[in-house]
């Protein structure tokens, strides 16, 4: 029977597990998420993420002010490195006129929990701990480990290859430890030879945004299936990037969109800005 990888309550899980660590603190951890580029999605993602703040008892502010230079986001960060502050987390996508990267190099690596400033990436390539691990990243390895999905040795195939997912993921279960060693493999939209990709690996995890890129005739029985991806159809219903409906029975197991890797997401913001409140 296929196991239903199922992000929303270990999510759940997670916070509750937070909530003991949160009441040692001699404050709340303090998370200011920046809203610079509103648009309808961006403003669910930041309502869950509050939400989830509320319940795990971390101190979230949200900052909405429509920014149309890199300039203005850079002074709208600085502007919230404070001392009182231990997590600033820039909404993205930005603006099409802000250089992303520059703008997420101005936040400072310590307040980073989105874990995309270069020197926190750096630190994921070296195995150092100390460092933030990006959100979808780290709650994706989180889910596999916590569904008993086995890593070391396994191939994995990573379908995606952004900043934000498929390479820091690649780094983080190619690492030398038992919650990881896993071979590889990052495909694009270059790649030709996708199918027999799947077809090769253990694990397939889809993180591009394409609704139902990865079909039925490209998976063997058995595989584990991670979808990332989450779009609408014609008829304004949520999906990814996998055909769940087809590949599901096939699949030893799998998550669903939406109710697996979101929550995760957020689960794993949560724990980093925990994490910079405890290393304050």
């Amino acid at each position: 029977m296929t196991q239903i990888l199922d992000g929303k309550s270990l999510r759940n899980q997670r916070i509750q597990e937070m909530i003991g660590r949160v009441n040692q603190l001699s404050r709340p951890p303090h998370l200011v998420v920046l809203l610079t580029h509103p648009n309808h999605a961006s403003s669910i993602y930041v309502k869950h993420k509050q939400q989830a703040c509320q319940e795990a008892g971390i101190t979230s502010t949200l900052i909405e002010k429509p920014c149309r230079s890199t300039e203005e986001v850079c002074e709208l960060i600085h502007t919230w490195n404070k001392d009182t502050v231990d997590g600033i987390l820039l909404q993205l996508p930005l603006h099409p006129n802000i250089d992303q990267q520059k703008a997420i190099n101005s936040i400072p690596p310590h307040k980073d929990v989105d874990g995309l400033h270069p020197e926190n990436l750096g630190k994921l390539v070296s195995e150092d701990p100390s460092g933030f691990i990006p959100c979808t990243a780290l709650g994706i390895q989180q889910l596999l480990i916590h569904y008993q999905i086995p890593l070391q040795g396994r191939h994995v195939l990573i379908v995606g290859r952004s900043i934000i997912v498929g390479k820091p993921l690649a780094l983080l279960l190619s690492q030398r430890n038992t919650q990881a060693n896993a071979t590889v493999t990052i495909a694009h939209s270059r790649t030709t030879n996708l199918s027999s990709l799947c077809r090769s690996a253990h694990i397939i995890i889809a993180a591009t945004g394409s609704p139902h890129l990865i079909t039925k005739d490209m998976i063997t029985s058995g595989s584990v299936i991670v979808d990332v991806g989450i779009s609408r159809t014609k008829n304004n219903k949520l999906c990814g990037d996998v055909d769940f409906e087809n590949i599901a029975p096939l699949a030893a197991a799998i998550s669903p969109v939406p109710g697996g890797v979101g929550p995760m997401t957020i689960a794993s913001l949560l724990f980093n800005t925990l994490k910079s409140a405890e290393q304050r």
